[in-house]
């Protein structure tokens, strides 16, 4: 856990469209507020829910636990949801995990394809 880098999480809304900007560390200290944001933000329906991490430096299991439990639950209420700007250091975990395969993951939270 870093104090150094508190996380900030902002929660954009269009249409039926969710835009969910993180910057700092996801770790054991954030990732029980994360987890409430995102279910508050999973309440209202949506077609879509982009995760920017282009702002994340750093990630934990306790971080990536509570995405794939987002997937989880985005999967049950039919809404869409995608990872985006992933930097090479979050997005190692990711394909070490091989949960690289499990997200759909895109360059950046404009919706261009990653590579």
């Amino acid at each position: 856990m870093s104090d150094a880098s508190p996380l900030k999480i902002k929660i954009d809304r269009n249409d039926r469209q969710c835009r969910v900007t993180l910057a700092g560390d996801v770790d054991m200290g954030s990732a029980p507020v994360l987890r409430k944001a995102l279910l508050e933000v999973i309440e209202t329906p949506f077609d879509r829910l982009v995760l920017d991490l282009a702002g994340v430096n750093y990630i934990d299991s306790s971080g990536v636990g509570t995405i794939v439990e987002l997937r989880r639950r985005t999967d049950r209420s039919g809404g869409d949801l995608v990872l985006a700007g992933l930097q090479e250091r979050v997005r190692s975990v990711f394909e070490i995990t091989k949960l690289d395969k499990f997200f759909t993951i895109l360059d950046d939270a404009e919706g261009n394809a990653a590579t």
